[in-house]
């Protein structure tokens, strides 16, 4: 029987989850550990922003961030080793990363709503912020780290903390060299995809096209509503995703035994531990779009389509309780295709 995202282990509805913080600016949900119990390596956060918002200057101390701006547009500031600065505007179907521990910020630049999808190498990450890294200084030493009295400082209140979406009063600085190339900004969706074929494509962001990735990456993977993600799993790598668009339906097989098949849409969001089979397919009318992220840099892949032929017919025939007879000739396939078109019917949803 098919479930709703609501009743699966293995799903939040991110898209209606309660924000963790929400203000007049914007707001933030998480899909983490504390709301999804198996949650490994991986977590998912949406950050909408809106006109005049800006995340505030932060750092994660235990992951690295992985971007996508999914609506709008926006300008991301980083603050890294060795007084590294990189300031650069990503725009819709763009993506940016921020290593562990740098500090940064994200500015809505749109007249309207402004959406990032931020996956994280960790299940709970771990967050500073730039007021309480502050407040944590004395005035004395923050007057001695700049050269100043430490009166500079008795206006600082120390009993209040700021909201995690500030407002600015003064209009967008956008420098000219913030449009420009940036090794922390991949243009994902305004490349040709890797992967192209008549089910589907895939727009792959990994460290053999992004080389400053690391512990984390992300397929962009549209399917067609005749088009199908065949069978198969990650060895060593843990997958998540979050659906933009269309209505796809999955399964995942547990070590138990037992299978979790469920219906997801919009907003809707997933973890797949390493190396469990499963499956997505279009059961849509539209096409299904889904950002799939991974806790490596390099995901690996195995799927049902190649496997199937390093065996020999009669080892796999007595591992699938068939008489060799029975057994259906196979195409010979030396590189899974990824997305296969679907030429049977769609199974009932029930």
């Amino acid at each position: 029987m098919d479930a709703t995202a609501a009743t699966s282990r293995h799903v939040v509805r991110l898209g209606q989850e309660n924000p963790r913080f929400s203000g007049p600016l914007g707001f933030i949900s998480h899909m983490d550990g504390a709301t999804l119990a198996i949650l490994r390596r991986l977590s998912l956060r949406r950050l909408v922003l809106e006109k005049g918002g800006v995340r505030e200057p932060h750092w994660h101390a235990n992951a690295h961030e992985l971007g996508y701006c999914a609506t709008g547009e926006a300008l991301v500031t980083i603050a890294a080793n060795h007084a590294e600065r990189e300031s650069f505007v990503v725009e819709a179907g763009d993506m940016f990363f921020v290593p562990s521990g740098a500090m940064h910020s994200i500015e809505n630049l749109n007249d309207g709503r402004t959406e990032l999808i931020l996956a994280f190498s960790h299940e709970r990450p771990e967050d500073f912020g730039m007021k309480a890294a502050f407040d944590a200084m004395s005035d004395a030493v923050l007057g001695n780290t700049y050269d100043l009295p430490a009166s500079a400082f008795e206006m600082l209140d120390r009993r209040t903390s700021v909201p995690k979406i500030l407002g600015l009063t003064t209009a967008p600085l956008v420098e000219g060299q913030a449009r420009h190339v940036n090794a922390y900004k991949y243009s994902l969706e305004a490349t040709p995809p890797q992967i192209t074929f008549p089910a589907g494509t895939a727009h792959t962001a990994k460290s053999a096209l992004w080389p400053v990735l690391r512990d984390i990456a992300m397929f962009s993977v549209v399917i067609t509503p005749r088009g199908m993600r065949e069978p198969h799993w990650h060895p060593e790598t843990a997958e998540m995703g979050y659906v933009l668009s269309g209505t796809g339906r999955m399964t995942i097989l547990d070590p138990d035994g037992s299978t979790d098949t469920y219906i997801v849409g919009p907003g809707d969001a997933y973890f797949i531990p390493p190396a469990y089979p499963h499956h997505i397919e279009n059961v849509g009318e539209d096409n299904f779009h889904v950002l799939v992220f991974f806790d490596q840099a390099s995901p690996g892949d195995v799927g049902y389509r190649s496997l199937i032929n390093v065996y020999p017919r009669d080892l796999v025939a007595i591992a699938l309780g068939m008489a060799e007879d029975d057994l259906p000739h196979f195409p010979f396939t030396e590189i899974d295709p990824l997305l296969v078109p679907r030429t049977n019917p769609i199974d009932p949803i029930s």
